[in-house]
């Protein structure tokens, strides 16, 4: 992977890059942060930084995690497994940059995530990114919460 440099708005250097085991512990950190009711386990964090077929990408804003997202190639489709931007750090385009970086690694003809119906903000930074609506999974979610599934076709080449 390429590593990107963005001038950051208002924060310093913005780079995405490629995660390596010893962003494990930060990568957890802030999966907490981002997701208090869904975070995912340490155990499931340290075996996706170790699977090779994972595409796994972090934003570092001054040496300091501040996003991550991790996809994976399932029956024709890219999946963004986890996707997350640190509070203090959205409305940055961070989110924005992260998920056209995991799109071009993964490399794939369509894109799916699935997302917390009441997660209006990230909703709409899907849709702003050429994702639609196409199932919902009901009571996906800890506590009953549906998810909505979203889908995005990549333009042909």
């Amino acid at each position: 992977m390429k590593v990107e440099t963005y001038t950051g708005t208002g924060t310093g250097v913005e780079q995405i890059l490629p995660v390596r085991f010893r962003d494990l512990f930060a990568l957890y950190r802030l999966e907490k942060r981002c997701f208090p009711l869904d975070s995912w386990p340490l155990i499931d964090i340290f075996f996706a930084v170790l699977l090779p077929r994972l595409v796994r990408l972090k934003a570092v804003v001054d040496q300091r995690v501040v996003g991550f997202v991790m996809g994976d190639k399932e029956k024709g489709a890219g999946w963004v497994a986890t996707f997350g931007v640190d509070p203090d750090f959205r409305q940055r385009g961070i989110g924005t940059r992260l998920l056209q970086a995991v799109e071009r690694e993964l490399d794939m003809p369509k894109y799916r995530l699935c997302v917390r119906k009441s997660n209006v903000s990230a909703i709409r930074l899907y849709e702003k990114n050429g994702y639609l609506p196409v199932d919902t999974w009901a009571r996906y979610y800890k506590g009953g919460e549906d998810a909505v599934v979203m889908e995005k076709w990549r333009p042909e080449r």
